[in-house]
Order: structure tokens, then C-alpha cells, then sequence
């Protein structure tokens, strides 16, 4: 059952309550409409718990605005989120188009810092979150008493002579609940081996996001990137407040995974009475 409004509904008592399911929860497909962002097609989702979010179809299928009972919980950058027409593949230009939101998708055939591979210049995290979807898909499911809100979609990174690879995503969220499930598959359709490299850069911002938040996991080992992170290393599970000029420290983490096969780790924000757990 759902719960919805301080309560537990079935399928039926609640659809006695409303013309449309859309009146509580759903999902709609829009396309932006101003700026660097004009023709971007997307879909927002509304679970009906109070959370919500906006999944880019032209961008990667990643992961835009969210929120939580109106409690932004996504860091946005000032670039926004540009049509993959304006993208700058070269060097830095990543940054340039970049536009934050609650996942960014990086690769496939490569990701990290700017490089060159058997004389071709790879610029920085790769090409995916710059290629739009094609065969999209939308759907609202009941199954018993219980409601499945998905869209999917194949992004498709290719060249003559080179890489053929496709990803299918499928986004999937429940009536009622506070959690988004990401489900991916990458086919190589080339008749030779390919590279292939993917991350998942989540970027969580403010309210969630402050001085007064920590992570929380399982113990498990932790390393410090580089020189400029070793000093934080017995403070890898706290934050400071915005610094300008800030070096950023990055840590490693080995999460521990359970008995089902799934690691986590939580950001929790105490005096909000709000945390976010990402499960993998």
C-alpha cells in the first residue's frame, strides 16, 4: 500500500479520492523553453511523499533539481543545464556546460581529468552526460496496491573507426516513497573490445548540504586522493562551510557491502531532521 497524507491507502481507496493519480503523484514530459537550456526535453517526477525530481532526457538521462518537501536537496552550478548543442568537449570544457543537479552521468569510454590516448585529446568525464536520449519511454504501473513511476530511454556514444556503446537507463520511483532507483546497462555493438568507464557524480547542495552535516557509513577503509587531501583525513566525514578559494579534498572509500550485496552511505543533516542515503 501507499503511504500518502499520514496514512496507508490501497489502490482503491485511493483512486475513490481523485479524478487522475496526477492530482498526488506522477510523471510529466515538458521541454525548456529560455537561454542555453531552450530545447532541453525533460521529465518530472512526483512520487506523492513530497519528493520530486527533474530527469534531463537530453542530458545523459541525469538527474536535475530535487527536493523534499519543498527542501532543495541538489547543488545547481551557475553554467545550468545547456542543450548538448553548446557542449565543449576539448580540454575543460566540461565545466562550461556542466550544470550540477542530483546525478551527472560521466563516461563511457573514459572519464577523470583531461588526457590524450593513442593520440586522441579525451576532454574532461567523457561525453555522456552530453548525449540525448532517443526511444523514450514513460509508464505508471500498479501492481497489487502498490504504484511504479519509470522512464527510460538509450543514449548512444559512437564513432566510425571507434567506440559503439549504449546505455539503457531506466528511473524508477514508488507512490508514497522518498527514493529513486537508477538502473543501467551497457551493451558494446561493435565487433571489438571497447574501453568503458562510468561514474556517478552526485552532487548534493544546500539546505541538505552544510557545516553541520556528516557522513555516515559502516567503518571501512578511507585514503586521501592526493596531497592536498591527506591533511583532512580524520575529518573525512565532516564538512566546512563555503571557502573561497577552497582546495577540494577527495577521499576514497571502500564501503562494506551487506549480505544482499549492497553498499551505502548517508549525508545527514540533524538540526533538519533530514538525511539522503545513496545505495549501490
Amino acid at each position: 500500500m501507499a503511504f500518502l497524507f499520514d496514512r496507508l491507502w490501497t489502490r482503491a481507496q485511493l483512486l475513490s479520492q481523485v479524478g487522475d493519480l496526477s492530482q498526488v503523484a506522477g510523471i510529466r514530459l515538458a521541454e525548456w523553453s529560455d537561454g542555453a537550456e531552450r530545447g532541453v526535453r525533460v521529465a518530472n517526477l512526483r512520487s506523492g511523499s513530497g519528493f520530486e525530481f527533474t530527469v534531463i532526457l537530453d542530458r545523459g538521462m541525469d538527474l536535475g533539481p530535487a527536493s523534499f518537501r519543498g527542501r532543495p536537496l541538489a547543488w545547481l552550478s551557475p553554467a545550468g543545464f545547456s542543450h548538448p548543442a553548446h557542449f565543449e568537449p576539448q580540454g575543460l570544457g566540461w565545466l562550461r556546460t556542466f550544470g550540477g543537479g542530483l546525478l551527472t552521468g560521466c563516461g563511457l569510454s573514459h572519464l577523470g581529468a583531461p588526457d590524450e590516448d593513442e593520440g586522441e585529446s579525451l576532454g574532461l568525464h567523457g561525453r555522456l552526460s552530453l548525449l540525448p536520449a532517443r526511444h523514450i519511454q514513460v509508464g505508471e504501473e500498479w501492481q497489487g496496491d502498490e504504484c511504479r513511476f519509470w522512464v527510460q530511454g538509450q543514449m548512444r556514444q559512437a564513432r566510425l573507426f571507434g567506440e559503439n556503446l549504449r546505455l539503457t537507463r531506466r528511473l524508477s520511483c514508488w507512490l508514497g516513497q522518498s527514493r529513486v532507483m537508477v538502473h543501467d546497462r551497457v551493451e558494446n555493438l561493435a565487433a571489438t573490445p571497447s574501453p568503458l568507464m562510468i561514474l556517478y557524480h552526485i552532487n548534493l547542495g544546500f539546505p541538505l548540504l552544510d557545516s553541520s552535516c556528516e557522513l555516515v557509513a559502516q567503518p571501512h577503509p578511507v585514503r586521501p586522493r592526493d596531497a592536498a587531501a591527506a591533511p583532512g583525513i580524520d575529518e573525512w566525514m565532516r564538512f566546512q562551510p563555503p571557502t573561497p578559494g577552497y582546495s577540494e579534498q577527495v577521499f576514497y572509500h571502500d564501503l562494506p557491502a551487506d549480505r544482499d550485496g549492497w553498499a551505502a552511505i548517508t549525508l545527514r543533516n540533524s538540526p533538519l531532521n533530514l538525511s539522503l542515503t545513496v545505495r549501490f
